[in-house]
């Protein structure tokens, strides 16, 4: 009798333990977000980590710049010309410098320019998978496989971030409205000279 109670205690003691880690297990992991929630975490994320500083345009007021909302994170305006800039003040141990819109840079990596990354098929981030887009912050490659991202973009800091915080940002970017903004291609260092001497 003795040892068929010990069975029976051990018995139960194993089946409590079990369902005990099972259920524990199952609260343990969170549930997926739904679209809506990683949607709301994207803003949240790209509105307090500095992507309007150098994604969206600006206005100039009285009181300063401030974000042009209208053109909400389509990168540097198609329409603008990069002034002139004495090109000797530039280079390494020298200077590096941006356009008053801080959507445009010159140093020694050429000049730069802030990507449209609105959902825009055609000259945004519209046809770019959210792989893509977690591989571009990642390894720090335009549209996760081309040339590399150049300065200011931190993407290094961005690819610390969860796989959960940068598919929000993806969704985010993906529930945005489109803007058709094209914006120029780096220009190469060589060129750099060229370019700023335009009047």
């Amino acid at each position: 009798m003795r040892k068929f109670i010990f069975i029976a205690g051990l018995s139960a003691t194993f089946l409590f333990t079990l369902f005990f880690q099972v259920g524990c297990s199952k609260e343990g992991k969170a549930k997926p977000k739904a679209q809506q929630d990683m949607v709301a975490l994207g803003k949240y994320i790209v509105h307090t980590s500095g992507c309007d500083d150098c994604h969206t345009p600006k206005l100039f007021t009285d009181k300063g710049p401030i974000f042009d909302t209208t053109n909400l994170l389509s990168g540097h305006p198609q329409r603008d010309v990069i002034p002139p800039l004495d090109a000797s003040a530039l280079g390494v141990n020298q200077w590096a410098a941006t356009t008053m819109s801080l959507t445009a840079w010159v140093g020694p990596w050429g000049i730069s320019y802030a990507s449209n990354i609105t959902p825009d098929k055609a000259t945004g981030i519209g046809t770019m998978t959210e792989e893509m887009f977690i591989k571009c912050m990642r390894e720090g490659k335009y549209m996760g496989v081309g040339r590399t991202l150049l300065p200011p973009m931190p993407w290094e800091v961005y690819g610390k971030k969860t796989d959960e915080d940068l598919k929000a940002i993806y969704a985010y970017l993906m529930s945005i409205k489109p803007i058709s903004n094209q914006v120029p291609q780096p220009t190469p260092p060589d060129q750099v000279s060229e370019v700023l001497a335009q009047k």
